[in-house]
């Protein structure tokens, strides 16, 4: 069994500058405990976490609430870097930057293999580098439960959801490997990049036209990558 099989397609992603309150409230409103930080390009750059938003409310070891002897003996590299993670505004600044990734054709035993060794809670899974899904210990379980060959009858929000990127694909304006489709009751969720202010609209219209969609909420933003022809499939 491939991982491409069991992955949640279009993850939440999040771009590098975004605001550190946004994401927290990206998080909580999603219900997730993490979301993987992209480039322009589609490339998983970092992953940022509760545990990274988490740190902020209590910053460990923090220069300023040292004694006089023991400030001479920090690693001031090191103290740096801590202040930045837990005083940073943005999400580049506190996300962590190793991201566990698996190809999208690989076995799901390498999935479970890179979660185990890394001790991580899900891994990025990409093709050709850019990110298109993601594994979690929860797709591991669902695996299980499953007896790792049933599958289920897709849903209204599935259904649908399925409908707006197979509409996306068909068409050059969009980048459906970096605009991530999200629906909860009948409601889309547009996330991530697009191309255009042109292309921004033409995403909704596509949506908008899926029978059953009762709403179009656009949280995209425009690339910042501007050389298109780093894209040969659009």
């Amino acid at each position: 069994m491939q991982v491409q099989s069991i992955m949640t397609r279009d993850p939440v992603v999040v771009p590098p500058d975004m605001a550190i309150e946004a994401v927290a409230q990206l998080l909580a409103q999603r219900h997730i405990s993490a979301a993987f930080v992209v480039d322009g390009s589609g490339t998983p750059i970092g992953v940022v976490s509760e545990g990274d938003l988490i740190r902020r409310l209590a910053p460990a070891g923090e220069e300023a609430g040292l004694g006089w002897l023991a400030r001479q003996m920090i690693n001031r590299d090191r103290a740096a870097t801590q202040y930045v993670r837990t005083h940073g505004r943005h999400v580049r600044d506190i996300m962590s930057p190793n991201v566990a990734a698996v190809d999208e054709n690989a076995a799901v035993g390498e999935a479970v293999e890179v979660i185990q060794k890394r001790n991580v809670r899900r891994v990025a899974v990409l093709r050709d580098g850019r990110l298109v899904g993601v594994v979690s210990r929860a797709d591991l379980l669902r695996v299980i439960i499953a007896e790792g060959d049933r599958v289920g009858t897709a849903g209204p929000d599935q259904r649908i959801q399925q409908a707006v990127v197979e509409e996306m694909r068909r068409h050059s304006w969009a980048t459906e490997h970096l605009t991530s489709v999200i629906v909860e009751n009948g409601i889309v969720r547009l996330e991530g990049y697009c191309r255009s202010e042109a292309a921004r609209r033409a995403i909704c219209v596509a949506a908008e036209r899926v029978e059953g969609v009762r709403g179009v909420e656009d949280r995209m933003e425009i690339s910042p990558l501007h050389d298109y022809s780093l894209y040969p499939q659009i």
